[in-house]
């Protein structure tokens, strides 16, 4: 099968460009909670000690770019402007305003001005804090106020097993190398299936000692072991690559995703057994990968849909190899969580291979 260009296309090349394009784009569907984002500042020269003063205040949200003119600045999608006097208006107790635009809207604009009312809050309280020492402001002031202790501390713990959707890298990883393995499974896998057939070459191999179920299952073990090599490259890919964390179970996740393919093989088998023409064997391969993998949960967390949805996607390999994978990877839970996945596809598996062997065409 790695004989065909396509299959090492579809392999090694495709999957990695689909992690990066629907990672990307599906990375808004929920703010993230560690990734810090980058706001371009530009300072003028006059600004004074509490204009650097606000710039550290930001720093503890964003990455902060100091910039020297407008140009610079609008290539920022956050950009913040600090007016020319900063430090003197404002110990003259005169009204000043510092001017924030944004590209784009929505939950992240609101997160933004939060963040952003925090350091200029923080930057006028550590004003307050330096009033009482009497006397006028200064820079060392503001840094002995930042030396000392806090009498207020946060501890914060997790409250229990992560609740929060998955989303951009976190779902299109598994997403894609679910639908991809599937993909290759359906097509080349199946189609070479096809080929044999109207080439004679399964005839000829009828003519031989080998039985049946002998045939059957070196051709499972064949599709079967590309389906790992996919799924172990994908893996690999988006750990190096996209900085995807697999869980604390991840023996459980390998044995998911191995019995996962085991089935993907013998659909892909079953779909090349039945169908003539390499011609019906790719279109309605490409067509029921797609339409499994997006009812599936492959293109989008399933999650976010309806609850009917969510119930019918269990009825696709997709939808409980997303299931489990998110259940082990994204939320934590232990082995025995994918317990009817597991049985769930190793039955199904078992099934779609008695057919093939028990119907299995030579011609």
């Amino acid at each position: 099968m790695f004989r065909a260009r396509e299959a090492w296309l579809w392999t090694f090349i495709m999957p990695v460009i689909f992690f990066y394009f629907i990672g990307t784009i599906t990375g808004g569907f929920a703010p993230s909670t560690t990734a810090r984002e980058s706001i371009g500042v530009l300072t003028p020269p006059d600004a004074g000690f509490l204009g650097d003063h606000l710039v550290a205040r930001l720093g503890r949200h964003y990455d902060v770019v100091r910039v020297t003119d407008a140009a610079e600045l609008a290539r920022h999608r956050r950009r913040l402007v600090i007016p020319a006097g900063f430090t003197a208006q404002v110990l003259a107790a005169k009204p000043v305003k510092i001017a924030f635009t944004r590209t784009g809207g929505g939950l992240g604009a609101e997160y933004d001005q939060i963040r952003l009312q925090r350091a200029v809050y923080s930057v006028l309280a550590d004003l307050v804090a330096t009033a009482t020492e009497g006397g006028a402001p200064t820079a060392q002031d503001l840094a002995a106020i930042d030396r000392k202790p806090r009498a207020l501390t946060l501890e914060v713990t997790a409250a229990g097993r992560r609740q929060r959707i998955p989303t951009g890298f976190e779902q299109a990883v598994p997403g894609t190398m679910v639908m991809f393995t599937l993909l290759v499974l359906f097509t080349s896998g199946a189609v070479t299936l096809a080929i044999e057939r109207n080439q004679g070459i399964l005839r000829r191999m009828a003519s031989s000692a080998i039985s049946r179920g002998s045939m059957v299952l070196g051709k499972w073990m064949g599709r079967l072991a590309l389906g790992l090599v996919q799924i172990a490259f994908a893996m690999i890919t988006g750990s190096l690559l996209f900085g995807v964390h697999w869980g604390p179970s991840l023996p459980a996740v390998l044995v998911v995703l191995t019995v996962y393919a085991a089935l993907a093989a013998a659909l892909g088998m079953l779909l090349g057994n039945f169908l003539a023409t390499e011609k019906q064997v790719i279109g309605i391969g490409v067509l029921a990968t797609n339409a499994m993998a997006a009812l599936g949960g492959c293109w989008w967390p399933i999650e976010i849909t309806p609850r009917w949805v969510q119930g019918m996607a269990l009825l696709f390999p997709t939808g409980w190899a997303m299931d489990a994978m998110h259940k082990l990877v994204s939320f934590g839970l232990g082995p025995a969580a994918v317990a009817p996945h597991l049985a769930v596809m190793t039955a199904a598996a078992l099934v779609a291979g008695w057919l093939v062997a028990r119907w299995f065409r030579f011609q």
